[in-house]
């Protein structure tokens, strides 16, 4: 184990990380192999998947907005049971990024909570593990998410990018990275804005799971059928939220009246004024980008959902295409982001800056725990 401390605290080695990242859309667990030294991404490595049951799912979902209490406890079990099952399956791995699974999120009140215990998983995997990636953004004022906005910096450099890209994370929240691959480093000043858009598949999932049993609306099929209910679309977008100026964040139920506000429609109606939905808010948080970016880099569950992308490609002013168009993973790269992320807290690198989460300064999150 004193190799592995050597070697992740070495700035120009490079690591084989192995991260791992639970969502608030609460379809499963993905793990993924990067080879970076914390800036430069040297090569990706096997990835895999585990979803969660549908009673584990339960168990989650009835943990969501709690701070404490007896519904954390299961959930919390399923979340370590579901990480060190899927996460004892690579080999060869010099560490561990574990984000845990978000069920609370209000910096500006109670901070953010993320069940998990990485030093647990730390000695269930004989491996470093690097976890609680949000609570020092949050201490020192900012928003603790989004976090991979320092990984999509990566990214731009690593596909060439010649101008302004912009990162669109579809998953339970939708969040933006706008990025300036001229900038040396993410945390430089204009490298970097990124903030959540607003809801994104979360409250569609919930109205799917509550109307027809199933967790999704695969391939947006029942949302196709449907038609948009304009009053509802301008209520939501009448929200404060979509008119502060970012960063900023949410937590996935702080639109949860959105079903509500779609309580009177037919399912497709329902799925398709909540995919518009997702949609305006992405269109809205596109004014606050500091320069027009060359395309939107579609990521997360939602690019799987081809009503919910052109209504995107509609609505917006530059291309609109799925990662994998620039030879990226959008099913891993949230795992992938908590691999880089781990490498660049073991070596005492900042993970976040004013522009990603309003936090005060350039501040490296995180805790490194050894077997």
């Amino acid at each position: 184990m004193d190799k592995a401390r050597d070697m992740v605290r070495e700035k120009r080695a490079v690591i084989t990380a192995l991260g791992a990242m639970s969502g608030t859309s609460l379809d499963g667990v993905d793990a993924a192999v990067l080879r970076t030294d914390g800036v430069t991404i040297h090569g990706f490595g096997p990835h895999d998947y585990r979803a969660y049951t549908d009673g584990e799912r339960d168990v989650l979902r009835a943990a969501l907005g709690h701070w404490h209490g007896p519904a954390l406890d299961p959930a919390t079990r399923v979340v370590m049971d579901a990480h060190t099952a899927l996460l004892g399956r690579f080999a060869a791995v010099d560490l561990v990024g574990f984000h845990g699974q978000t069920v609370a999120h209000a910096p500006r009140l109670q901070g953010t909570l993320q069940l998990g215990d990485g030093a647990a998983l730390a000695r269930a995997l004989d491996r470093p593990v690097v976890w609680d990636f949000r609570s020092a953004d949050v201490e020192l004022g900012g928003e603790g998410a989004p976090l991979a906005p320092f990984f999509h910096f990566a990214c731009a450099k690593w596909m060439g990018a010649d101008g302004p890209v912009a990162f669109l994370n579809l998953g339970g929240v939708g969040n933006l990275t706008w990025v300036d691959p001229a900038a040396v480093r993410p945390e430089d000043e204009g490298a970097l804005l990124a903030f959540d858009t607003g809801p994104a598949n979360a409250p569609i999932n919930d109205l799917i799971q509550a109307r027809r049993g199933v967790p999704f609306d695969a391939g947006g099929r029942i949302a196709s059928s449907g038609t948009v209910e304009a009053g509802a679309l301008e209520l939501f977008l009448a929200e404060p939220y979509f008119a502060r100026i970012p960063p900023k964040s949410l937590d996935r139920n702080d639109f949860a009246e959105m079903v509500g506000l779609v309580g009177e429609l037919s399912d497709a109606d329902a799925a398709a004024t909540l995919t518009a939905m997702c949609a305006a808010g992405v269109a809205e948080a596109m004014q606050h980008c500091p320069r027009p970016p060359g395309q939107v880099l579609v990521t997360g569950g939602g690019r799987h959902n081809p009503v919910l992308m052109k209504m995107l490609d509609v609505s917006l002013d530059c291309p609109v295409r799925p990662v994998e168009a620039v030879g990226l993973d959008g099913d891993m790269l949230e795992a992938q982001a908590f691999a880089f992320l781990a490498v660049r807290v073991a070596r005492g690198l900042p993970t976040s800056c004013p522009g990603t989460t309003g936090v005060r300064a350039a501040v490296g999150g995180g805790t490194v725990s050894y077997p």
